[in-house]
């Protein structure tokens, strides 16, 4: 990586295509910049350590930890490597480590919280404890998360049978969902765990916070998995009318948005797997 440059390595993914890397159902990335090392998301815990060693990165050098809300696939990792994190500074929405229930297809229910307990236990284990919740806060120099993200188009809702009890009587409107974005003179690079709020929300809300500077690159979890036609059409032009260098859906995504996705942009579609990394040239715009 050259002193100028932005290194992205997916830590944590569904799928790997690396010998010696493991796979599980979660999501993490780690973000490089010549001034700061954030982990984004820490996928369930099973894979995390194992692929930082054998990709040669040292989780104990994170400057902070982003979750992008509070799932299991998401947060689990910060609880497993626990040790690795004490100096680092942990970003969570207030209601992050609440309980949370899915209903499956079959009717049965399961728990999909995190498994830290609570702020208070992770606040004493950590460097320090930020919950921020509405406005984009800036981490470091040219890195951002979002905050909580508006809902305000009519065809995105957070993809599934998300509760708030076991009874599964109460929706979880998963407000905690953000992202974390890097704003570059070059445009944007947007980093997606979930995308529970939507992608189309999620671009809009970075778009209007950054003063309407270009997007260049969106790498992540979409939820698409679930979507309907009319979703998965509205979100496609949306996509359209960016300018993209790099457009990469994983995780949570589905099989169907990602043929979309890779017969729509061509050559600007990547894959985004376990081992995965995405090396973006620089220079950090200022304020």
């Amino acid at each position: 990586m050259s002193d100028r440059g932005i290194r992205i390595t997916v830590l944590v993914e569904n799928a790997v295509r690396r010998r010696g890397l493991l796979a599980e159902h979660g999501l993490a990335f780690w973000i490089e910049t010549p001034d700061c090392r954030i982990l984004f998301d820490t996928g369930q815990g099973l894979a995390l350590g194992h692929n930082a060693k054998a990709l040669g990165l040292d989780l104990s050098a994170a400057n902070g930890v982003v979750l992008s809300h509070g799932h299991y696939d998401h947060t689990g990792g910060l609880y497993a490597e626990l040790e690795s994190f004490r100096r680092a500074k942990v970003y969570a929405h207030l209601t992050a480590f609440r309980n949370r229930f899915i209903r499956r297809d079959d009717g049965s229910t399961q728990s999909v919280g995190s498994p830290i307990p609570s702020a208070d236990e992770l606040r004493a284990q950590v460097k320090q404890l930020f919950q921020p919740r509405r406005s984009p806060v800036q981490i470091a120099e040219g890195v951002w998360i979002t905050g909580e993200i508006p809902r305000q188009n009519d065809f995105e809702d957070v993809g599934g049978n998300f509760f708030l009890d076991e009874a599964c009587t109460t929706p979880d409107p998963i407000i905690d969902d953000q992202a974390v974005y890097l704003q570059t003179a070059q445009g944007l690079i947007v980093l997606l765990g979930c995308a529970h709020a939507g992608v189309v929300n999620t671009l809009d809300h970075i778009t209007c916070a950054s003063k309407g500077k270009p997007i260049r690159a969106v790498i992540g979890g979409m939820h698409l998995l679930h979507a309907s036609e009319q979703r998965l059409i509205e979100t496609m032009k949306a996509l359209e009318r960016l300018t993209l260098e790099v457009i990469a859906p994983g995780h949570c995504t589905g099989e169907k948005a990602c043929i979309w996705m890779k017969a729509r942009f061509g050559e600007t579609y990547r894959e985004c797997s376990t081992g995965t990394c995405f090396e973006l040239d620089h220079i950090f715009e200022k304020e």
